[in-house]
């Protein structure tokens, strides 16, 4: 008795220093996260140190700040500071989705790229800019500013569902199935896309050529405005729902064991990650890999307690968000290079090397 209560003594206690490690990982993440906010706002053609970026910021809270020079509040409260908040808006949004769909498929290769829940989004969004004067006028006349994302919602929402379905069978999900079903969805969305592409006058050409690839440059307060809602209510809600991540991990029929209502979870779940990323391509464009990249190296850091990995993946996806998007701006200057490339530098190596090890493992 004496031997069973120590060990269980000792396995509690161990429990509670990995939560501890956990907790000061996040508030790391967090640190990062405001330092890399910090560049963001201070690295540009026009640099301006920190120091001036934290007055500008306290002016606009009402603090008392002292002399703030003209020329650096402007360039902070008109581009620089809208920019970073849409970055980190849609880093998270990506990371939280891709996070959100691996605990759903109880595999770290789903990712709303490559399952084609992205791509649905982008053919949706594409159909409001190319259509949204001719056949969907009464959709971007009744819903304004947000017609784009919730339109990409829609499409990122129903390719979501029929990947779920062909995957799914008897309660198993089958990674293969998983992936052929994206590569279709994929494909058929690119096709559509292409259709729409070819239709586009020359203006909305150009705005499709630079947004597929991914940019933050048109980042306005308006476009904040209009995502910011739709962004937010996943990454509120989804790390709510942490104790049925948890459970998935088990299986479905574990998991309704545990009394939870898998059924209705799931489509909660799909839902929310279609909403996220569908507001995150709207105003983003196609920016790959974030939800792939990101909770895998969280999931290797932290473990698989989805407590801590979708908050840290909201943390970590917005920083590594905002880094593409410095390096973009800063690497090619004047000119600025589309996030996509860079993050796809970055996440092919990564998923090339994730596939390997399974394959590894699997032999």
């Amino acid at each position: 008795m004496t031997s069973a209560v120590l060990a269980s003594s000792i396995a509690i206690a161990g429990l509670e220093r990995r939560q501890h490690r956990r907790r000061w990982a996040l508030l790391a993440l967090l640190l990062l996260m405001l330092v890399v906010a910090l560049l963001s706002i201070a690295i540009g053609p026009v640099t301006i140190p920190p120091a001036e970026v934290l007055r500008v910021v306290g002016d606009n809270l009402g603090l008392p700040v002292g002399e703030i020079a003209p020329q650096h509040a402007a360039v902070i409260e008109s581009i620089r500071l809208p920019r970073t908040l849409l970055g980190l808006l849609v880093g998270a949004a990506l990371a939280v989705a891709g996070a959100a769909m691996q605990g759903l498929f109880r595999n770290p290769l789903a990712d709303p790229g490559l399952i084609g829940v992205s791509a649905g989004s982008a053919l949706a969004a594409v159909c409001v800019i190319v259509l949204g004067e001719q056949g969907l006028a009464f959709l971007t006349s009744a819903l304004g500013p947000f017609s784009l994302p919730l339109a990409a919602f829609i499409g990122g929402l129903i390719t979501t569902l029929v990947v779920y379905r062909l995957a799914s069978r008897d309660g198993q999900t089958s990674v293969t199935t998983l992936l052929l079903a994206g590569i279709a969805i994929n494909a058929l969305c690119g096709a559509g896309t292409g259709l729409l592409t070819y239709l586009a006058d020359d203006q909305q050409l150009r705005n499709l050529t630079f947004w597929s690839m991914g940019s933050l440059g048109g980042a306005s307060w308006s476009q904040v405005g209009s995502v910011a809602l739709l962004i937010a209510l996943p990454l509120i809600a989804l790390p709510l729902l942490a104790r049925t991540f948890n459970a998935l991990l088990l299986g479905e029929a574990e998991a309704g064991h545990l009394g939870i209502a898998v059924q209705r979870m799931q489509r909660l779940i799909v839902a929310l990650a279609a909403l996220a990323v569908g507001a995150a391509v709207a105003v983003s464009g196609l920016i790959g890999f974030v939800g792939l990249v990101v909770p895998h190296l969280l999931r290797l850091a932290m473990g698989p307690d989805h407590r801590f990995l979708l908050p840290g993946a909201a943390l970590l996806g917005g920083s590594l968000l905002l880094l593409a998007d410095l390096l973009a701006r800063t690497l090619v200057t004047p000119a600025e290079l589309p996030i996509g490339i860079l993050t796809a530098l970055l996440g092919g190596p990564f998923f090339i090397a994730l596939l390997m090890r399974q394959r590894g493992m699997a032999v």
